[in-house]
């Protein structure tokens, strides 16, 4: 159903922290509809204390993952933040190594900024944006919730998985969850616009996490994969029930193939 979410500032009273703090903009009143069911979303987030001025980084921009997920996170805490916007708030550890300001971490395959972090008390904070939340599973989320946690790649990490850039695609839906010895075969809906690039032995990200693609079913509108035993005590989606979403990012060489046959590219390379 639909629900409306106005985002209005409030105020709280500070209190020490060993916070870092960093804002692009202050927003005063935003007004946008979601449609989804209740979500958890509307909580209010706790503030730590007023921002602090903060600059980036002189680095370049880092926004690609491999679909290897480094560790499971806990949300913490979901809510309005001060500038009028959804704030989400995350324990972690292995990501928080070597953290900077702006720096990229997926949540469930979907690239956010960090916009706050505290190394002592092992949390980072990322900001939600309305588009966010309509395009990706993030909405059913609430407090206790376990989600998959990758930094973006450097120069010097290994390519593990494949090209993730952590733009969701859209979200699909668990069908089935089978068993077979200590495997689990999951199998996902998803719209047809999305099924068209995905093809069986291809990759997909599901949640964020770098999958082979094992067979398309066209007539149902699904896909399916299947997880080892190792994957399955390392990722979320084992921990999903049947009926709940996932994001979905698909390979992006299927889109550029694509681009380049609809724009006449090859007939133009056989004119050449």
């Amino acid at each position: 159903m639909a629900a409306s979410s106005s985002l209005t500032t409030i105020s709280r009273t500070p209190r020490n922290c060993a916070t870092h703090r960093f804002n692009d903009s202050q927003i005063t009143n935003v007004r946008f509809n979601l449609i989804a069911k209740p979500s958890p979303l509307r909580v209010f987030l706790p503030l730590t204390s007023k921002p602090k001025s903060y600059h980036r980084n002189n680095a370049k921009v880092r926004c690609l993952f491999t679909g290897i997920v480094e560790e499971m996170g806990t949300i913490k805490l979901l809510g309005m933040a001060s500038h009028g916007g959804f704030d989400m708030k995350v324990e972690a550890k292995t990501v928080l190594d070597g953290v900077n300001l702006g720096d990229s971490i997926a949540v469930n395959g979907t690239c956010l900024t960090v916009t706050e972090f505290d190394t002592k008390d092992s949390n980072f904070t990322v900001g939600l944006s309305p588009e966010t939340l309509r395009k990706t599973s993030l909405e059913e989320l609430e407090p206790g919730s376990l989600v998959n946690l990758e930094r973006a790649v450097t120069p010097t990490s290994r390519m593990g998985g494949h090209f993730v850039q952590g733009h969701v695609d859209g979200t699909g839906v668990i069908v089935s969850m089978d068993p077979e010895g200590d495997s689990l075969w999951v199998k996902v809906s998803a719209e047809k616009d999305l099924l068209k690039y995905v093809v069986p032995k291809g990759f997909i990200a599901v949640d964020g996490t770098s999958l082979t693609v094992v067979d398309v079913f066209d007539d149902e509108g699904c896909f399916n994969f299947m997880l080892v035993a190792y994957t399955q005590q390392r990722i979320v989606i084992p921990l999903k029930k049947v009926g709940q979403k996932v994001n979905l990012e698909v390979d992006i060489l299927g889109k550029y193939v694509e681009r380049l046959l609809s724009n006449g590219f090859v007939q133009s390379i056989a004119n050449s």
